[in-house]
């Protein structure tokens, strides 16, 4: 990751919050996305509980330490027990720079289903073998530290989790990478019901093929960092106050 100054992560993490409401990925002031702060030690910036995401500026974000409590002064309250899944994440992956996770209907329906991403479109196959399966252990805790060491076995070298019976993660190495990753996740998930809802013999290509179009995405140099800067410019003339 190409190193950032607060300020600069801070305008990045603030643009995600709301590309997320945006797009519809929010859960109302629930869940959280979340990036780490340059320097030594466990330091990253996190929503304030009881924001929507559509309220979101740069400066809003709250400094936490790696067990999600504030190391600023701040009037909005923090949640640590929601920082729980991406404090094990962060700590364990020092490349995941940023951490997304997701309650949208989409991603909440797929991780009902036991089979996971089906690769029935091409969206889907670039996520192919490459998403992790996190069994339900109940709602995330943070007195819970043995369920966070089999969060980090399940995620393994993936660059993301479905999350059993809850929702979707996804890593990056920056703001832009996860973002990429948890907007085309959640378009995986939109895909494969709406081809379930059909009631049609569904058809899924040679794993051989799946593969080749999965390394076309993988080869891409780009990683969606044009889209990236696009959505930024969109939210520069649309919502600028996110940078304040």
């Amino acid at each position: 990751m190409t190193t950032r100054t607060e300020r600069e992560l801070r305008e990045e993490l603030a643009a995600a919050y709301r590309l997320y409401a945006q797009f519809g990925l929010t859960d109302m002031v629930y869940t959280h996305l979340s990036v780490r702060l340059p320097g030594e030690g466990h330091r990253f910036l996190v929503n304030p509980y009881g924001l929507l995401f559509e309220e979101i500026t740069a400066s809003s974000l709250v400094v936490v330490d790696s067990e999600g409590h504030p190391q600023q002064e701040t009037s909005w309250p923090v949640n640590p027990a929601g920082f729980v899944i991406h404090s094990a994440v962060h700590r364990a992956h020092p490349e995941a720079d940023c951490v997304m996770h997701s309650h949208t209907l989409a991603g909440m329906a797929i991780a009902a289903q036991e089979d996971g991403i089906l690769p029935l479109n091409q969206i889907n196959m670039e996520f192919y073998g490459r998403i992790g399966f996190h069994p339900y252990e109940g709602i995330a805790a943070d007195d819970n530290l043995s369920e966070r060491e089999r969060l980090v076995r399940d995620l393994g070298d993936h660059m993301g989790l479905i999350l059993q019976n809850h929702g979707l993660l996804t890593i990056g190495s920056t703001v832009a990478q996860a973002f990429y990753r948890m907007y085309y996740l959640e378009q995986a998930c939109r895909v494969q019901l709406a081809a379930q809802s059909t009631g049609a013999k569904l058809h899924c290509p040679s794993e051989a093929e799946v593969l080749r179009a999965r390394q076309q995405f993988e080869t891409d140099p780009d990683q969606g960092q044009m889209i990236w800067k696009a959505l930024r410019r969109k939210l520069d003339r649309e919502q600028p106050d996110y940078r304040d």
